[in-house]
């Protein structure tokens, strides 16, 4: 048992990098929060001046807000969905013996090291196109009139490609957590006449469970700033239709120059990600106290 000494010597030597981290996290915050109630464009810096919340209400009357809200919600549910669901399925098929099996967990695994910019092109050009991609001509091959996914379902487009990045995750984390299962406990629910469903049901997922709500937390918290792949494929087009609150913050700090309200927008952004990590961290607990 550590000694009090020892508590304290540990919290001195560990008291540098707690105050360095503090402060890279704190500092970029509190200047965003002082942008929030300023007046200032680059373009035009004698405008500058204290605002109050006008930033803030200009922010929640924009026509995109509650649409962006919306789309980031959205685009966060269904890629946990997908992903989970998914990693659960594929952890499950190449945990089981085959041929060329490391081979086959590494393909796997390998579209989560793709740079999204660069997964976002390759969906756009070379998969979705409305008539060089591949999903085109398997349409046409069928004889269905190819879809304009970025133009018909752009949100559709977008959760399509961010789960493709994000599924190797969860199926790695996954299959981690499968792999750790006691196998004489696989073997004597064998033993007990429990089929595969059973044996998924009463015994596989209770195990994963920890692990799932890992992948839920760690995956909010990164789907929540998803925002190169809609600058690449739609722009946050048709109209709002793909624009998520990233991304609204981006139109409005360098497209429009409104440094106030995109600072206000990323508060807002700030508070709803901290929101939503509330939850999924009590989830999570929950979990991990079982």
């Amino acid at each position: 048992m550590a000694t009090q000494q020892t508590r304290s010597l540990a919290r001195f030597m560990m008291a540098p990098s707690v105050v360095l981290l503090f402060v890279w996290m704190i500092v970029p915050l509190v200047i965003t929060i002082w942008f929030s109630f300023q007046q200032y464009n680059p373009l035009n810096p004698i405008r500058d001046g204290f605002v109050g919340f006008s930033n803030y209400a200009l922010f929640y009357s924009n026509p995109a807000f509650l649409q962006s809200i919306l789309n980031t919600l959205t685009l966060v549910v269904s890629v946990l969905l997908i992903t989970v669901i998914g990693g659960i399925l594929l952890a499950l098929l190449i945990d089981q013996p085959m041929w060329g099996q490391g081979i086959v967990r590494i393909l796997v695994i390998s579209p989560f090291f793709v740079m999204p910019p660069v997964a976002a092109l390759v969906w756009k050009n070379m998969i979705m196109h409305p008539q060089y991609g591949v999903f085109a001509d398997i349409a046409r091959f069928f004889g269905v009139q190819p879809i304009d996914w970025f133009g018909q379902h752009p949100m559709l487009a977008i959760i399509i490609i961010v789960a493709w990045q994000w599924l190797p995750f969860a199926t790695l984390i996954l299959l981690t957590a499968l792999q750790s299962l006691d196998g004489e406990q696989k073997e004597a629910a064998e033993m007990d006449g429990a089929g595969f469903i059973s044996r998924f049901i009463y015994l596989t997922l209770p195990h994963m469970s920890r692990a799932i709500t890992v992948v839920i937390l760690i995956q909010t918290i990164f789907l929540l700033s998803v925002y190169a792949e809609i600058l690449v494929t739609t722009n946050g087009g048709p109209g709002y239709a793909s624009t998520n609150l990233p991304f609204l913050v981006y139109q409005k700090a360098l497209l429009e120059f409104k440094i106030g309200q995109a600072s206000a927008g990323g508060v807002i952004a700030v508070i709803l990600a901290n929101i939503v990590a509330f939850f999924a961290m009590r989830a999570v607990g929950k979990n991990l106290d079982k």
